[in-house]
């Protein structure tokens, strides 16, 4: 747990950057209980409990990215340590340890391990349910740990229901190490009532489900991640010689790493929702296999020279750090994030005049100004009707498309926040569209900066030719014909949120 602490703290601010997801984290844990219950009944309900925790958090500590992301390496220093005592219980001394210190130098574990949401903290919930359960498999248990193991599973449940795939890996457990009937029917209940206690969450998620539309369809080059691992898991478990109706490593981790992988499988074959954050618990699973395999190393290189045994784990240790060192390195730095909501407002305040205005495409862009709120202080948001605050929404409600774009003629100077075509995605809307195609004919583009993911461009109102007809047209917005000077190519870039 303190190594993979440490792992945690190392590069935690990430150059003081945050993204577009965290964002989302940032701006809600801001507002009001009553502003978040509010929210909740549009969008996010399914991040719910996660937000009221960070809401918490953030009144008592501050907003910063340390509170922002210290939670996730807590929770993952949790998980570890669930992995440590697991593998020291199934496999000896020098698996659990193997295992407890390879968790937190998996790649997509390093990546969450510093990430202002909530996939660690699910991580950690299923570390402790699954060790609770190893607990009563070995016969130490009482109904005290029955209970909270369907606290626990709740819990992390309401975290994200998907954690609730869980339960099948467990079941599987339960079937490969041969438990007694007053077990399985101890873990029925315990599992009965923590699905009762998510379901309402899953039922109410279904009205929101257009948040995840965006993720694409599964493809066999998507399986090709989830085939590698179960691959190195086997090899693990082949190492622990597994028999049936026996607790072993192999009953505990292989089905905690498979079980939830293809049951997320299975799912995105009805609705796509094939994303590995989801179930990033699984490599507890895959932490504890490696974990054996190293120490199968341990006794078989003790067997022969008993005094170099010890010196195995921190041999792989070495190699695996030095093989994973650009990994790691990537996953600190700013570019390992679509973008970055903070840089772009540094730009935002040193491009503004008075009396200017601003416009936002898509609307999620105007997660810089909640994030960075100073850096917008002297700009007039023209196209929103009402705040995020009072809509119950991330991105706020916009004018109609008619009223943005009489707004916008009205203007001499506009700032358009926008992304970089790298960090583009999605379609536009009927809004978007007004608003690129207004500056595209009315201005001129004066200044344009890019900064990790994140576009600000300065239009300037172009001057109207002549003082017929024709010009009185442009300069009110009803007939200019002219599209001028093209904008920077991709300044006017759209894109639709990280999704959930």
């Amino acid at each position: 747990m303190v190594w993979t602490f440490a792992f945690g703290l190392w590069g935690l601010a990430r150059q003081n950057s945050v993204w577009r997801d965290e964002a989302a984290t940032w701006q809600v844990a801001q507002r009001s209980t009553a502003e978040i219950w509010h929210m909740l009944g549009n969008i996010d309900v399914v991040h719910g409990c996660y937000y009221l925790l960070m809401h918490a958090l953030f009144e008592w500590f501050g907003p910063n990215t340390t509170t922002l992301r210290l939670p996730s390496v807590v929770a993952t220093g949790v998980a570890a340590a669930c992995v440590a005592v697991m593998g020291r219980r199934l496999a000896g001394t020098w698996a659990g340890l193997a295992g407890g210190m390879a968790f937190g130098l998996l790649p997509a574990v390093q990546f969450h391990l510093q990430e202002g949401r909530p996939y660690a903290l699910v991580a950690a919930g299923a570390g402790i349910s699954t060790l609770l359960l190893v607990t009563l498999l070995q016969g130490r248990g009482r109904t005290v740990h029955w209970a909270t193991y369907g606290g626990v599973v709740a819990m992390s449940g309401l975290l994200n229901w998907l954690s609730l795939l869980i339960l099948p890996a467990h079941l599987a457990t339960l079937a490969w190490s041969g438990a007694r009937r007053t077990v399985w029917k101890r873990w029925a209940v315990a599992a009965a009532g923590a699905t009762a206690a998510v379901l309402p969450l899953i039922v109410f998620s279904r009205s929101q489900a257009s948040q995840v539309s965006w993720i694409p369809p599964l493809t066999w080059h998507m399986l090709i991640g989830p085939a590698v691992l179960l691959a190195i898991g086997g090899i693990g478990a082949l190492l622990d010689r597994p028999r049936a109706r026996r607790l072993s490593v192999s009953a505990v981790a292989l089905p905690l790493l498979a079980v939830p992988q293809l049951g997320l499988v299975g799912l995105s074959l009805v609705r796509p929702l094939f994303l590995d954050r989801y179930i990033l618990f699984s490599l507890l699973g895959l932490a504890l296999l490696i974990g054996t395999a190293v120490g199968a190393a341990v006794r078989a290189v003790g067997s022969r020279r008993p005094g170099a045994a010890p010196a195995v784990l921190p041999v792989v240790l070495v190699v695996a750090m030095a093989a994973l060192l650009p990994q790691s390195l990537a996953k600190r730095s700013p570019s390992s994030r679509v973008d970055d909501v903070l840089a772009v407002a540094s730009e935002v305040r040193r491009l503004q005049r008075t009396g200017d205005a601003v416009v936002f495409v898509p609307t999620f862009r105007r997660d810089t100004r909640a994030v960075s709120p100073d850096a917008f202080s002297g700009l007039r948001d023209i196209a929103l009707a009402r705040s995020p605050e009072e809509s119950g929404t991330l991105g706020g409600v916009e004018l109609a498309p008619n009223r943005i774009r009489t707004a916008m003629l009205a203007e001499r100077r506009i700032l358009l926040v926008t992304d970089t075509p790298r960090a583009a995605s999605g379609s536009a809307t009927a809004r978007d569209r007004v608003k690129t195609s207004v500056l595209r004919k009315h201005f001129t583009a004066v200044a344009d900066e890019q900064v990790r993911g994140r576009r600000v461009t300065v239009y300037e109102r172009r001057p109207a030719r002549g003082c017929g007809p024709a010009a009185r047209s442009a300069r009110g917005g009803a007939g200019g014909r002219g599209p001028g000077p093209a904008p920077p190519p991709g300044a006017l870039a759209w894109a639709t949120p990280g999704g959930s």
